[in-house]
């Protein structure tokens, strides 16, 4: 059964992506956090495509130190793939978190990555 912070967070989420899409000159860079990892997608939603991902559930990631300090790890591994993959701006959802904490620091993690928004 869905908690009430669930429902909240879910009623952000759609009020949100009502505002947000990603294209092919402007991807959605999204973020899913759990209790103990953080997962970042580059997605394109003109044509349902995922362009580059990371996570700190990777095999061979390294998690030392805070979660905010891996969260900032994976933002600039994201970064890294997305530029590679040839993607330089991007629009930022936070999906229904507040930009605090983790959230804050992958976002800030990518920009230092190379990413803009």
């Amino acid at each position: 059964m869905a908690t009430k912070k669930d429902i909240r967070r879910t009623k952000i989420k759609f009020r949100i992506r009502h505002k947000i899409s990603g294209t092919a000159e402007m991807p959605r860079l999204t973020v899913f956090r759990s209790n103990s990892e953080i997962y970042a997608q580059i997605i394109d939603d003109v044509k349902g495509v995922t362009l580059s991902a990371a996570s700190s559930h990777e095999k061979g990631f390294e998690k030392s130190g805070t979660k905010s300090e891996v969260a900032a790890k994976v933002g600039k591994l994201l970064a890294e793939r997305a530029v590679a993959a040839g993607v330089n701006t991007v629009v930022f959802d936070r999906n229904g978190y507040l930009y605090h904490g983790r959230v804050k620091s992958l976002a800030d993690g990518a920009r230092e990555g190379g990413l803009k928004f």
